[in-house]
């Protein structure tokens, strides 16, 4: 037995690591499942595609992932600010919504058109970037307060960085999680002796989110001594300065610097208890995830808060911040409660660090971290996968889409096709013997177009390609091998141009498990539109 223990002690480190390395690995493995082939990463803006007639030129020149049916959601305006940085051009403004609210927080779209350069499409790609580099930063920057040496240190790590509010602003490309980033990296400047520096971090993170200045109170004096007061007043000041500039210069520009928000606001604890009356009234109508989930986030959050309220710490910098978003968790209105499960858990993402630095080690403290952490079993509900592509469009932009309607050229599969696969390399989808692809030209003229793509079985048969009456391609499948098939010059009319995937031999079960009845795949569809067909 001694020798056992001896072996577990001496493997802990070891297995510490590999529990921070094994965290990374998984959140890298579901960031690459935001990959869509022809659209990169432009899943996690979330553009709807009810507002596609006003989006940018830029914007609806470039193949990008759009939600069917759906308004979208805050980061599709902040990326158009990022492709389109001049704010006083009416274009922008007709396709932002509130572009005097959305303006104040320029600092994440500025750094995503600085490096890309100025290429509008580039910055597009790097503004859905953001959110997954700054994540990674932030787990490395979190070692410095839970180095990976103890077990309860890896789980306030990962309370923090696979928080809802955390997972939510990654998935949605929100301004949240590099907010974090920049107040983490602030307040290590602070505890390393240079509060100026770290007054002029904080500064700059105002420009990403407002409330992001509140983290300035932890450069206030622990003791109340003159001259100390007169120091943090300067340091104050220079955090609240880039943030009162730049409200300025909007004001000049556009004439608006931007409201506080509608209902973002509210009598102290007002929409607070509101959100419980609504998790009360949703758990009635039966106990579903949705009702677990709100539960969840705001049991965390009221623990959070309780924290602080509980056992202050005035001297401490880091209860000073986790405080501070506590008192503004308690003004907060129904427009940051409301919905699954609400955006309090993202703005208060600086309380949830805050709490997870300060918690006394010990067994004692165990359940009041577990409790502080519990919208961790929420956050998969926050990265819900897309679903997957079965086809890429290239080609003009005019050939491409009807800029007027949003609609575009596209291939659909009926339902003897089961539903798209991916890996890094390829996307394919399998048919179940005999199938049709419909290539849907939304013009009203005929285009030519070369499409290409692969197939590939997992026996040995015979597969045809049919347009109508007229054979397109005939071969032999050898197992496991990928036949590349390339036709050239299609005509596709205006309308629907029918595609028959036929083969000589009955669809098989693989087995171990698998009980489709598969024929062969097709592989990295692609169209490429070559101009209007004479």
């Amino acid at each position: 037995m001694a020798k056992l223990n001896s072996f577990f002690v001496r493997f802990r480190p070891f297995a510490i690591a590999l529990a921070y390395a094994a965290s990374v690995a998984g959140f890298l493995w579901i960031c690459s499942l935001f990959y869509l082939p022809g659209k990169g990463f432009t899943y996690l803006i979330e553009f709807g595609d009810r507002d596609h007639r006003s989006y940018l030129p830029e914007l609806q020149a470039v193949n990008h992932y759009e939600l069917p049916d759906s308004s979208g959601y805050d980061a599709q305006h902040y990326a158009q600010i990022a492709m389109h940085p001049s704010l006083g051009d009416p274009v922008l403004r007709r396709a932002v919504d509130n572009l005097p609210y959305r303006a104040r927080r320029i600092l994440f779209c500025l750094t995503a058109y600085t490096l890309a350069g100025g290429k509008a499409v580039r910055a597009l790609h790097i503004y859905a970037l953001q959110n997954i580099a700054c994540w990674l930063l932030l787990a490395a920057l979190l070692l410095r307060w839970f180095p990976p040496n103890l077990w309860q240190n890896w789980v306030r790590w990962a309370g923090v960085l696979f928080s809802f509010g955390l997972c939510i602003s990654v998935r949605g490309s929100l301004v949240d999680g590099p907010s974090l980033l920049f107040i983490a990296a602030g307040m290590a400047l602070a505890e390393s002796g240079r509060p100026w520096l770290s007054a002029a971090v904080l500064g700059v993170a105002g420009l990403g989110r407002e409330t992001n200045i509140l983290a300035g109170v932890a450069l206030a004096p622990a003791e109340g001594s003159r001259r100390g007061w007169a120091l943090a007043l300067g340091r104050g000041a220079l955090v609240a300065l880039p943030l009162i500039a730049w409200l300025g210069i909007l004001w000049c520009w556009l004439g608006d610097a931007g409201g506080a928000g509608a209902r973002n606001f509210a009598v102290p604890g007002v929409g607070y208890a509101r959100k419980w009356v609504d998790i009360w009234r949703l758990a009635a109508t039966g106990p579903g995830s949705m009702a677990w989930g709100s539960l969840f986030v705001q049991t965390a959050l009221t623990a959070q808060a309780l924290f602080f309220l509980l056992r202050p710490r005035w001297s401490n910098p880091w209860w000073r911040v986790g405080a501070a978003y506590a008192v503004l968790m308690a003004l907060f209105g129904d427009a940051v409660w409301e919905g699954y499960p609400g955006a309090a858990s993202r703005v208060l993402l600086p309380m949830t660090l805050a709490f997870n630095i300060l918690v006394p080690r010990g067994r004692a403290w165990w359940i009041a971290l577990l409790l502080g952490n519990l919208s961790v079993l929420v956050s998969p509900d926050a990265l819900p996968l897309p679903g997957r592509e079965s086809c890429i469009v290239e080609g003009p932009r005019s050939l491409r889409i009807i800029a007027d309607t949003g609609r575009t050229v596209e291939a659909v599969f009926d339902e003897r096709w089961y539903p798209p696969e991916k890996s890094w390399l390829e996307y394919w989808r399998w048919n179940r013997g005999e199938a049709t692809v419909s290539f849907r030209n939304p013009h009203s003229f005929a285009v030519t177009a070369d499409i290409s793509f692969g197939l590939r079985a997992a026996d040995n048969r015979g597969a045809e390609i049919w347009e109508g009456g007229r054979s397109l391609w005939r071969g032999a499948l050898e197992r496991g091998t990928l036949h590349p098939v390339t036709v050239r010059g299609v005509r596709l009319e205006p309308g629907e141009t029918l595609w028959r995937f036929a083969t000589d031999r009955p669809s098989y079960v693989p087995g171990n498990g698998d009980t489709r009845q598969l024929g062969y795949s097709v592989r990295d569809l692609k169209v490429d539109l070559t101009g209007p067909a004479p």
